[in-house]
């Protein structure tokens, strides 16, 4: 195994915020991963970056009314904060809009160019005359050919997963305008994919069916069974890093041909600032490259990219691309135009100092092999039953008992004892697991150790033996001493920040991955008093979270986005109560000091009433004269300015913020009924 590994992480489109499935799909794994290679001594360079080209950029700034680099200053900083907020341990995060990334992705197109490796084609693209432009590929939608979606996109569908050309679209219509696109020619550069098949057969098929994530490969030989063909790297737009060939103006890269270059554009910025060479690490056969990404990425990453790279010929081929599935969110797929997510940066805001309990979460639900579910019940479990009873219980009462007989002092104990066998087997499975990807795994491992402590702990029953038996009460502090420390020494790349509070706790430091075995802490080594790692989330807490939710669903629903949310349900018998009448306005005043209300003398056919309103604002005394409106008859009375007011009038607000009374469409007698 190289000593030198490149971890990318997927570049997040910087047109929003990351949810949760990003985090456990993505950027949760890879951080683990990178920290865990940190530990076992490899030199590791892990990279990502804001992908600022993307059309959803284009779209959001359009929505918006600002311009796209509007968008990407204000998401990719959240996006940043929010990895360093929950312990993602870049060694480089940066943007697609550097100037780096141009000069690294513009030389790199040049490269190909001069080689010979890009095709000239002239085609028919889709064209929307009302907005004089041509369209990317994800400012068309229709229906998609293969599953019926109507609301599939120009590359691809959402609902079923198939990669499309907008050509394949049924009904296709303009993003921008809604109107029917057309059909209008324009030259751009493609790689034909199609020459790179039997190197990509040969790589993959042949050479990862047996290392590979079945997912991964399986969807990888479906692409190259059905034949690949030319992909256009160039395109119509104002927005991306503009292609460097004369007669090329008003063209930039394919989205999928600068992002993956940001790789290593951002390594070379990180090699910059650290005095590293970068072609170390991208063009050195002894350098291990691994891409974290999920599912719909995988043809970007081990099609398109590795046939890039293989053009150019400079480049090594990634070691592994373990791509992870989706992850839903109470048993409906995570959707950020529906809102319908939990955002990462408002997580933090809700869940301060718990940054901790949300990467465990994501971890033990991690989408490896198939979908996943996130609920809050289920996140409330793991913290209050396994972080809360098991984890933090046994350190708790390691230290506290340590302090209580020992005066914080590790007692003298037995270093061949056979529990302490149990600390490395625990490295060394937590190790295998990580190797191989499977950080779900990896994580039971490390709470076995934990439930492999209390159950020591319980049955050794030092505060019981202490007295009679004070040099087994001894041992068994001091093994579980051991295995405090191994888990503050485990945990760190799953749980970075109740590691490093556990090794202060103990009062030692980080050790190499190879170096945690059965003695970690001597007899005699003081250790601090215990301080709480993981506090009980109530039910208030969660249920907040729940109907935070549920409004967002009821929100969905709404016809009309600025419509306020439903008041709480009434009763039909609430209902019968109620006594609207047709009325009419008699007379109308101001009421003095009051520049909103109005005194009107009302005829409601059951009697003449005097009710003040909140209208001048929006209607002149003499505009109410006359006006048959409805009443709310038999609401309370109540004194408004001294003036008792006995009804309420119904009204309704316009686009313009004025008022508008509800009126019956035809003239009616005063006092009929309304329900």
């Amino acid at each position: 195994m190289s000593e030198r590994k490149i971890i990318t992480a997927a570049l997040p489109y910087a047109n929003g915020p990351v949810h949760i499935g990003h985090l456990a799909g993505v950027y949760i794994p890879a951080d683990v991963y990178a920290r865990f290679q940190r530990r076992t001594g490899k030199e590791v360079a892990f990279i990502c970056g804001s992908d600022e080209h993307g059309i959803p950029i284009t779209i959001r700034a359009k929505k918006e009314g600002v311009t796209p680099q509007d968008i990407v200053d204000k998401y990719h900083a959240v996006i940043q904060k929010s990895f360093a907020d929950l312990g993602v341990s870049f060694d480089e995060y940066s943007r697609t809009t550097s100037k780096k990334h141009y000069e690294v992705s513009q030389d790199f197109f040049k490269t190909l160019y001069e080689k010979g490796k890009f095709t000239e084609e002239v085609s028919e693209q889709y064209f929307d005359e009302q907005a004089n432009e041509f369209l990317a590929d994800r400012y068309i939608t229709g229906t998609c050919p293969n599953c019926s979606n109507p609301d599939s996109y120009g590359d691809q569908c959402e609902k079923c997963g198939s990669t499309l050309s907008p050509s394949e679209l049924l009904n296709p219509k303009s993003a921008l305008s809604g109107n029917s696109p057309v059909l209008k020619e324009t030259k751009n550069w493609y790689l034909p994919l199609n020459e790179y098949e039997s190197f990509l057969n040969e790589w993959i098929i042949e050479g990862h069916k047996d290392d590979w994530k079945p997912n991964v490969y399986g969807q990888v030989k479906s692409w190259l069974n059905d034949g690949l063909k030319p992909r256009a790297m160039t395109r119509d737009l104002n927005w991306g890093v503009p292609v460097p060939l004369p007669g090329a103006e008003g063209k930039v890269m394919y989205v999928w041909f600068d992002a993956p270059i940001g790789y290593i554009s951002f390594t070379q910025e990180w090699a910059e600032k650290h005095g590293k060479n970068w072609k170390d690490y991208w063009q050195d056969e002894n350098s291990e490259l691994i891409h974290f990404i999920g599912k719909d990425n995988i043809v970007f990453h081990c099609i398109i990219f590795p046939a890039m790279m293989k053009a150019h010929g400079q480049y090594i081929m990634p070691k592994n691309v373990p791509a992870f599935e989706f992850l839903n969110l109470e048993n409906d797929k995570i959707s950020t135009s529906r809102n319908w997510a939990v955002w990462a940066h408002e997580y933090i805001e809700d869940f301060p100092g718990q940054q901790d309990v949300l990467r465990y979460a994501l971890l033990s639900s991690a989408p490896e092999t198939k979908d996943n579910n996130f609920t809050w019940k289920d996140f409330q479990t793991k913290n209050n039953s396994e972080l809360v009873g098991i984890f933090g219980n046994f350190i708790n009462r390691v230290a506290v008992l340590t302090h209580k007989y020992y005066n914080g002092e590790i007692p003298e104990g037995n270093p061949n004892a056979s529990e302490l066998n149990e600390i490395e087997k625990t490295a060394k499975e937590i190790a295998h697991f990580l190797d191989n990807f499977e950080f779900r795994n990896a994580l039971t491992s490390l709470m076995n150790l934990a439930r492999f402590g209390n159950q020591y702990l319980q049955t050794e029953e030092p505060w019981k033996t202490i007295k009679d038996q004070p040099e087994k009460a001894a041992n068994a502090l001091f093994v579980s001493a051991q295995i405090a420390v191994a888990l503050a020494q485990l945990c760190e790349p799953f749980m970075p920040f109740s590691s490093e509070k556990l090794l202060a706790m103990f009062r030692t430091e980080k050790k190499n991955w190879s170096q945690i075995s059965s003695v970690l802490i001597p007899c005699g080594h003081q250790i601090e008093a215990s301080s709480l790692l993981f506090s009980k989330i109530e039910d208030e807490t969660i249920e907040a979270q729940i109907q935070k939710l549920e409004q967002t669903k009821q929100s969905n629903k709404k016809t009309n986005p600025k419509a306020n949310p439903m008041k709480d349900e009434i009763t039909f018998d609430d209902f019968t109560k109620i006594d609207l009448r047709t009325a009419t306005i008699l007379e109308a005043e101001k009421v003095e000091k009051a520049d909103k209300l109005l005194k009107l003398k009302v005829d409601t056919g059951v009697d003449v009433r005097t009710v003040v309103s909140g209208i001048a604002e929006s209607f002149t005394p003499e505009e109410c004269i006359g006006k048959q409106v409805m009443i709310l008859l038999n609401l309370a009375p109540r004194k408004i300015r001294g003036i008792e007011s006995q009804g309420m009038l119904l009204l309704t607000t316009k686009p313009d913020g004025k008022l508008s009374f509800v009126t019956p469409d035809d003239r009616v007698e005063n006092g009929i009924e309304i329900g």
